[in-house]
């Protein structure tokens, strides 16, 4: 998917894109649609809008269980999913809209430093 710079979401694929330049793939989704709103990837096997409508389904599923554990006054921060060589994040954006899709070489890619950089730019999108 090609993205629009001009766009808050296109704005945010690049700006991870900028801080964090060895990752496989980026998408900005609409929780609502499952839709990518901008995505980008240096694989050529992950389709990042392919993975943004599963992975709304692991957002929305996650909400589900958080309500019926009545876990009233908890949000989810992030989501992360640690594969053999990749680690896939999902950053929540504050109002509960959006989030954002990373997925990063586990070897080649510091966890702290992706959620940070997750962290600034999930502000962008409010």
């Amino acid at each position: 998917m090609a993205y629009s710079t001009n766009s808050p979401a296109g704005k945010v694929v690049q700006s991870v894109m900028d801080d964090l330049p060895g990752l496989v793939a980026i998408a900005v989704v609409d929780i609502t649609s499952g839709m990518a709103l901008a995505s980008h990837t240096n694989s050529p096997t992950l389709n990042p809008e392919t993975a943004a409508a599963y992975n709304t389904e692991v957002v929305k599923q996650k909400q589900k269980a958080m309500s019926a554990l009545k876990l009233s006054g908890e949000n989810i921060e992030d989501i992360l999913i640690t594969l053999t060589n990749q680690l896939h994040l999902i950053k929540l954006a504050h109002n509960g809209t959006k989030f954002i899709y990373l997925v990063v070489n586990s070897r080649e890619t510091n966890l702290a430093i992706a959620r940070e950089v997750l962290r600034a730019s999930a502000d962008q999108l409010n």
